[in-house]
């Protein structure tokens, strides 16, 4: 099967979508929390989130355009300059996935949806309390992309929550958190660790055959 570009721009919409959102593998999972100057709270679901650096901590999203029914998510975070970001787990994929949907801005999807608001050391920006991980981040700059009209928001991390239980060696294990991945725009994923090497020095490369 081979597929130019001429060939993705004239696909259908929906078939387009699917493909393009599913070939670069399994995403993280997240949904995203914020709270507008109303104290109106709101909750989406983003497959977009990536590690941008370790000091400072920072992590980036990707935003949609913004639309008259739509970008509350973005909006919020300009207005208010804080966010949470927080892992979805098998029990309640449905209901994140139905945050999906394009409520009134007036309508929370944490009441729709049936999640738990959470604060979390006077952070303004609501928690899910059904989340295992938690990550409350402020807003450090967003970064228009023309191209499409989307945004790259980078926040930096001020909030880490997570169970004493997930550190393995070191490292965060997502299979015992129970952690999920997306691929394309509604297929959901469990994850399961396959293997673990070290850290990579030039003198400790193996031989490996061709």
């Amino acid at each position: 099967m081979y597929y130019s570009n001429k060939d993705i721009m004239e696909m259908d919409k929906v078939v387009r979508l699917k493909i393009i959102n599913s070939i670069t593998g399994i995403k993280p999972a997240n949904l995203i929390g914020t709270i507008d100057h109303d104290q109106v709270t709101n909750l989406a679901v983003f497959s977009s989130v990536v590690h941008l650096g370790s000091q400072p901590p920072l992590l980036g999203f990707i935003a949609r355009p913004k639309t008259q029914d739509s970008g509350h998510t973005l909006r919020n975070i300009e207005e208010k300059g804080v966010y949470t970001i927080n892992h979805i787990h098998p029990e309640f994929i449905e209901r994140a996935h139905y945050t999906s949907a394009k409520f009134d801005k007036n309508i929370s999807e944490f009441d729709r949806c049936g999640f738990s608001e959470e604060y979390i050391d006077a952070f303004e920006a609501p928690f899910v309390k059904e989340s295992l991980v938690k990550i409350g981040l402020r807003l450090k700059e967003t970064v228009p992309i023309p191209l499409n009209g989307t945004t790259l928001v980078i926040g930096e991390i001020a909030h880490l929550v997570l169970p004493d239980t997930a550190m393995e060696t070191g490292d965060i294990n997502l299979e015992h958190l129970q952690s999920t991945g997306i691929s394309g725009l509604n297929s959901y994923y469990e994850l399961k660790k396959v293997a673990q090497h070290p850290y990579v020095r030039i003198g400790e490369v193996p031989d490996f055959d061709k």
